[in-house]
């Protein structure tokens, strides 16, 4: 089963504000648990569009009802009910015709949930903006789409195929030596992407408001007001005493 969320908005920013800001965007306020964020590979291609490959290091809490789903054995290192995970993104930008596509997957716990994060960046008033970093002129829309794709619960399904009727016998057994065969291969599968999309509408909402510091530390203070509100953000991560 595959799930999607999606939504849609403006900022009343520029396209190359925008752009930038989204490769500042961590730290900020809004994002503490992005500990790390490290570029794999930056090129140009034949047409003249920027391509990047990013990886971030994140710090999560996993819901209490996921805990609660699932044994040690398939949780690994958790621990207070955190871990750190790694989100792969790739981005291209063509400058010319004002968009930008980007692309986040997990690269962990992929074989609990997989989830895809696809977003597109489009210049929305051309003729107001210009080709430099002025925030004022400009509008950029964004529409984000997440999948979520539970692979738990297709494990499951499968293991019912491959019995099938012949095995009707130890399919009954089955139930007494798994901790999963207690669920409803189907529900386990609902609950899962469930808890997953009402987290990612949280933070989605997150995601735009930090977006959005970015941008206004960027109108008031350009790259250079960005730059020390970054600072301060990491102080605030790593040293909260001292930034206090």
């Amino acid at each position: 089963m595959v799930k999607f969320y999606e939504t849609s908005y403006d900022y009343s920013y520029s396209f190359p504000a925008v752009t930038l800001a989204y490769f500042l965007r961590y730290p900020n306020p809004y994002s503490t648990h992005v500990l790390s964020t490290d570029v794999i590979s930056r090129s140009i291609d034949e047409d003249g569009r920027l391509q990047t490959m990013r990886v971030h290091r994140k710090s999560s809490r996993l819901p209490s009802a996921v805990l609660k789903l699932l044994p040690k054995s398939v949780l690994g290192n958790v621990s207070g009910g955190r871990s750190e995970s790694f989100i792969l993104e790739t981005s291209t930008i063509d400058v010319k015709e004002g968009w930008m596509k980007t692309e986040s997957k997990n690269l962990d716990w992929t074989g609990i949930l997989s989830v895809v994060e696809r977003q597109e960046y489009r210049r929305q008033i051309a003729a107001d903006e210009d080709d430099d970093l002025n925030v004022e002129k400009g509008t950029t829309g964004v529409t984000t789409t997440v999948m979520f794709k539970s692979r738990l619960g297709d494990r499951l399904r499968a293991r019912a195929q491959r019995k099938g009727e012949a095995a009707a016998a130890d399919a009954e057994e089955e139930p007494k030596k798994s901790f999963l065969a207690s669920w409803s291969k189907s529900g386990i599968q609902r609950s899962i992407e469930a808890i997953a999309s009402r987290k990612t509408e949280s933070q989605m909402g997150h995601a735009k408001e930090g977006m959005t510091v970015v941008l206004e530390r960027m109108r008031r203070g350009g790259l250079v007001g960005v730059l020390e509100g970054m600072r301060q953000d990491r102080a605030l991560v790593y040293n909260p005493e001292s930034s206090a």
